[in-house]
């Protein structure tokens, strides 16, 4: 099945995680840009508190859509040592992308935030919403983020995502990757 529009699958995915678990008291993050306005469906239809949750894929130099790893607040990094192996990526070049993505992660939160305080996730069930997982690069950097910063659970989910990415979520996330539709 294909969605008409992000809205449609954020109430889609609702309609699931309202299936799948007691939400109650939880929070909704979203990975800007795709995921916010998924979760923000999923927090109308959850009756929940919605904010974003910033993290950065590293792509890698000259061709930036293909990533070898995500980073988020705390110092948090991914990366997916197969793509750096395959790449034949030097520490060096790692560094340059991670230094720029972490200065682009701070503006971003800055900017989205305009002053404000992020939510408080200590101790809090916390639902991350993305519009699709790919790899799971940046779905794994938000969940380890989150973990960091003393989330009680952490559900990573989103209306569709590639086997590898779940397989990849299932140990690190405490319900795994959501999907509205089953494949």
């Amino acid at each position: 099945m294909r969605f008409r529009n992000r809205t449609q699958a954020g109430r889609m995915l609702a309609r699931v995680l309202f299936e799948h678990g007691d939400f109650a008291g939880a929070l909704v993050l979203a990975l800007p840009r795709g995921g916010v306005p998924v979760a923000f469906e999923v927090a109308k239809v959850l009756q929940l508190p919605l904010d974003v949750c910033v993290v950065r894929k590293l792509g890698v130099p000259g061709r930036e859509e293909y990533a070898f790893g995500a980073i988020a607040g705390g110092g948090v990094s991914v990366i997916n040592d197969d793509v750096v192996q395959q790449l034949q990526l030097s520490p060096e070049a790692i560094e340059d992308v991670v230094r720029t993505e972490r200065a682009e992660l701070e503006r971003r939160e800055r900017v989205y935030r305009s002053g404000l305080p992020a939510q408080d996730v200590l101790r809090r069930k916390v639902l991350v919403v993305d519009d699709g997982i790919a790899t799971g690069s940046t779905m794994l950097a938000a969940v380890r983020g989150l973990r960091q910063q003393g989330a009680a659970a952490v559900v990573a989910a989103a209306p569709v995502a590639s086997p590898e990415a779940l397989k990849a979520l299932r140990h690190e996330a405490d319900q795994g990757a959501v999907r509205a539709v089953p494949r």
